[in-house]
């Protein structure tokens, strides 16, 4: 792994990972809200990886 990913991996994916963990846990109506965020945060990753390589 290179230092780019660790640092990808450090910032983003672990905190992120631990917020919707702790989302999830607050919520009562059985994890809505976590799913909610999760799929607005897959639907901005598709829609951005789309945008940087131009529909390739």
């Amino acid at each position: 792994m290179n230092i780019p990913s660790l640092i990808f991996w450090i910032i983003i994916v672990l905190p992120f990972v631990a917020l919707l963990a702790w989302l999830m846990k607050q919520d009562k109506r059985k994890g809505k809200v976590g799913l909610i965020v999760l799929a607005i945060m897959v639907v901005g990753g598709i829609a951005y990886m789309y945008w940087k390589t131009k529909g390739q």
